[in-house]
């Protein structure tokens, strides 16, 4: 009974590491969206280290561009445009004393997926209060992964605003949010760890 209880609090202390290890990382939601769809993306920076993150740079992936930025209270923002006046990047600094150690922060921006884009990967540099920079520029799967949105085609009939103009409206309470749905992964195989800790037990005691 012993050996089983340890063997379930190991297990629930790994999918609690996991889970926090997946929610650490600089990423760009939704996670999804639509080739021609006006879109609100969503940076999420959290900070990892014991010194506050005073500037985040995000370069934007071919396929989209990007127009608006939704003001924040104690950050400015800078943007870099080509020789076409398009948005390429995007700089915000702190004005004050940034996301301190326990602390995270979003930034919203907007703009159109193009209509023939392909899945969008974003390239972010995160720098610290003490100068160094975290490169969030790797392949998926990496220590450092880029975040990417996942573009699907667009549906035969839908608007330049991503709607399907011959499809009902969702059902109430429906959502279109993309957001990671890995915690409640991890969340149910600890459910599911946890019953079968207990039915060995009871297997045991028998």
């Amino acid at each position: 009974m012993k050996k089983t209880a340890v063997l379930f609090a190991v297990c629930l202390m790994t999918m609690m590491l996991f889970a926090g290890m997946a929610s650490a990382h600089v990423t760009v939601l939704p996670n999804e969206s639509t080739q021609g769809k006006y879109e609100v993306f969503t940076l999420r920076v959290p900070t990892e280290k014991e010194i506050a993150t005073v500037k985040v740079e995000v370069k934007f992936p071919a396929g989209v561009t990007v127009s608006r930025f939704e003001p924040k209270f104690g950050w400015k923002y800078d943007v870099t445009k080509d020789g076409t006046g398009k948005i390429t990047s995007v700089v915000w600094t702190a004005t004050g004393d940034g996301f301190g150690a326990t602390e995270f922060g979003e930034f919203k921006m907007s703009g159109k997926v193009e209509n023939d884009a392909k899945d969008l990967s974003w390239k972010a540099y995160q720098t610290y209060k003490d100068g160094s920079v975290v490169e969030w520029v790797g392949a998926d799967g990496s220590d450092k992964p880029a975040s990417v949105t996942k573009i699907k085609a667009a549906a035969p009939g839908a608007d330049s605003h991503g709607h399907d103009t011959g499809a009902s409206a969702p059902a109430a309470g429906a959502s279109d949010s993309s957001e990671s749905k890995t915690p409640l992964y991890l969340s149910i195989a600890a459910v599911v760890l946890g019953a079968l800790a207990l039915l060995v037990a009871l297997l045991k005691k028998k």
